[in-house]
């Protein structure tokens, strides 16, 4: 009987720590759903204040949602949706903090080209003045060319080029700004290297021209006539009916004098007259 009854003990034991066993994992698949729930309701709440307006609450619910169910694939969609809230309200810092933290920690996510995008658009759109916004320039540069590089495929990547091209031409004009500015001051050695700059960098900037003339102009100036002659053969070449050509070909040819449009018009009024009066 003692046998049968530790037999009985021990089937008990065995029964009552596999119910035990169950009924935690019962209760912690509603934790875990329960978890859930609050993420999605946390992630609603979001896009209904986003939509609202209320960028701020809105982010807060995202963030929220990440870190109630940080293991859920909605936690780097909440996080990167924090970011665009931001974003959409010109709060570029926190959007950029945002931004930066979902890189660092969500790497390997598929949305990680869009991120690297939005970031690049915080910087760019918080260029004002070409002089002054050189950091916020480079930065934007930066990413756009990780978009264009990495993520090619992707449909803000044709953005992220013609926004580089853009970018292209403020840093051309910068370096025209600052040329211009040693110029004023009668400084032509930096103003020479100033504008070589744009000839040899940003060449398919609408600057180009301008630089070359400038280029032929000061040489010519400080008595380097080879040097002035070499960039003029070079805009000569490529843009020899540009107004800049008009100004370098002056420069050798002191006598030279440009003819104007109404000049050419009244040529060809007169020859038209003529040619009637021969019908009479």
């Amino acid at each position: 009987m003692r046998i049968y009854f530790r037999i009985f003990l021990y089937v008990i034991l065995i029964f009552s720590l596999n119910f035990c066993t169950k009924k935690n994992e019962k209760k912690i698949d509603l934790t875990e759903k329960s978890q859930e729930l609050q993420m999605i309701e946390a992630y609603n709440q979001g896009i209904t204040e986003l939509e609202k307006g209320d960028i701020i609450y809105a982010a807060k619910k995202f963030n929220e949602a990440e870190i109630i169910y940080p293991q859920s694939v909605w936690a780097p969609r909440a996080s990167l949706m924090a970011a665009y809230a931001y974003f959409s309200q010109a709060y570029y810092e926190d959007a950029i903090l945002e931004l930066n933290r979902f890189i660092k920690k969500y790497n390997k996510n598929p949305n990680i080209g869009y991120a690297y995008y939005l970031l690049a658009l915080c910087h760019y759109d918080q260029i004002i003045d070409e002089t002054k916004d050189t950091q916020r320039i480079f930065k934007a540069e930066k990413n756009f060319k990780i978009v264009v590089k990495n993520y090619q495929n992707t449909e803000y990547a044709i953005d992220s080029a013609y926004k580089l091209d853009y970018i292209q031409e403020i840093l051309a004009s910068k370096e025209m700004y600052v040329a211009r500015y040693y110029v004023q001051r009668e400084k032509w050695i930096p103003a020479i290297n100033r504008f070589k700059t744009v000839v040899e960098i940003y060449d398919n900037t609408i600057f180009i021209e301008e630089a070359l003339h400038r280029l032929v102009e000061l040489n010519y100036k400080i008595g380097l006539e080879d040097e002035a002659k070499k960039y003029a053969t070079v805009l000569g070449y490529n843009y020899q009916s540009s107004e800049w050509y008009d100004q370098t070909y002056k420069i050798f040819n002191k006598n030279y004098k440009k003819i104007s449009k109404k000049q050419t018009a009244n040529k060809k009024n007169k020859f038209i007259q003529k040619f009637k009066e021969l019908l009479k």
